[in-house]
């Protein structure tokens, strides 16, 4: 019997201000408070709550039938505790069901493992306090920023005590094995990799309103029918998006909250398959192959790499300055200066700064407050030398 495995990632930025040489030394507010409420509030009407509704109400109507599961970042949390507990109640009355399964990942959203395995384990200790304290569970699987995952990350993670881990299901790392099937980490056979069936969760998240897509429209019905297709050869069928899609990458008028509110049953029309967690999915299913993957791979970009956030010297530049300061941050004890660096620590700042061209650059500079990424770069800096002139050596 196949499984369907729903996740979602939730995730908003703390995104910094247009910050100018002659701001150094000067101003030391480094975020723009008011880019970042009207965002979240932007997002918290078109997507959270709208979504939150359609799949309460779908949870409560399949009568345990369904289940999905969620990831969010320490910042997203942080800013609908002090903005918009309205939403942050809507999650919680998702979880309060029992069917909803919540995620480990790093509190800031950062590339910690990629710089620093102690700052790494900082913050997801940070964030399972967070969840614990918000929602009542403890995460037992992981869910590394943007699905970034190697061998080493899946050592780690392990040895840290989760089960499970989500990563990418890339033709160039899976080489001859199956997505729709779990698999065992390369390096430790007792954490279980569930990786991402990315055709069809890019149906969705990425094709779902394209009017020049040879299947547009896509109905539920259709969907459930390409997914059914896979009766006989999976085990486990991993839809993993943004939380965003619905509503906010995917609008209203285009049909996305019908179409989440039907798939569930169109889904389960077909005898033979049913909805599980990511923990349940490693509970139930043997793992028989290895998913061997020594370098880098996430679910951004068509390279599908960490050359997203890390594919230019500036990039490089950015990041290995603001983990430089490690040692001083964290002996400093200053909890202003620990939010600071990790909010600068959050991988979208680095993501501004990516010079990639076509595709990948387009949506790249959707999601960036700033002009160029070049612009990013020198912002991102800026802040880098005030807070060194105000914090680090003042």
């Amino acid at each position: 019997m196949p499984s369907v495995c729903f996740y979602f990632q939730v995730h908003q930025p703390v995104r910094i201000r247009e910050y100018t040489f002659f701001d150094i030394g000067e101003r030391h507010n480094y975020f723009n408070e008011h880019l970042n409420a009207e965002i979240l509030h932007k997002v918290s009407d078109k997507c959270y709550l709208k979504a939150n509704a359609v799949l309460l109400e779908t949870l409560k109507k399949m009568k345990g039938q369904f289940k999905i599961a969620f990831s969010f970042s320490g910042i997203v949390l942080e800013q609908l505790e002090s903005q918009r507990p309205d939403v942050l109640e809507s999650f919680k009355k998702l979880i309060d069901t029992g069917l909803v399964e919540v995620l480990a990942e790093t509190y800031y959203h950062s590339l910690a493992f990629v710089f620093s395995k102690a700052e790494f384990d900082r913050q997801v200790k940070m964030h399972s306090q967070k969840i614990q304290s918000l929602f009542g569970v403890k995460p037992t699987v992981f869910r590394n920023t943007e699905l970034i995952y190697n061998n080493d990350l899946a050592v780690h993670v392990g040895k840290l005590g989760y089960k499970g881990i989500l990563a990418e299901g890339t033709e160039n790392v899976l080489k001859n094995l199956d997505t729709n099937h779990l698999l065992n980490s390369s390096t430790d056979k007792k954490i279980k990799v569930l990786t991402r069936n990315y055709l069809l969760s890019d149906d969705v998240a990425f094709r779902y309103s394209d009017k020049n897509w040879s299947e547009y429209p896509l109905t539920a019905s259709r969907f459930a029918n390409k997914i059914h297709r896979y009766a006989e050869e999976a085990d486990v069928l991993n839809l993993f998006m943004d939380y965003e899609t619905f509503g906010e990458h995917q609008w209203q008028e285009t049909g996305i909250f019908d179409f989440l509110a039907s798939l569930p049953e169109k889904i389960l029309k077909h005898v033979d398959f049913d909805f599980k967690t990511p923990s349940e999915i490693v509970e139930k299913y043997p793992s028989k192959e290895v998913y061997d993957c020594p370098q880098f791979s996430s679910w951004a970009d068509t390279e599908r790499d960490i050359s997203a956030w890390l594919g230019n010297a500036m990039q490089w530049d950015a990041a290995k300055k603001i983990y430089e300061w490690e040692k001083l941050v964290i002996d400093s004890g200053n909890e202003e200066l620990l939010s600071i660096w990790g909010k600068l620590q959050c991988s979208d700042n680095f993501y501004y700064m990516s010079t990639k061209s076509w595709n990948d650059g387009a949506v790249h500079g959707y999601f960036s407050p700033f002009r160029s990424p070049y612009d990013a770069y020198l912002h991102y800096m800026n802040v880098i030398s005030d807070l060194e002139i105000a914090y680090i050596h003042p």
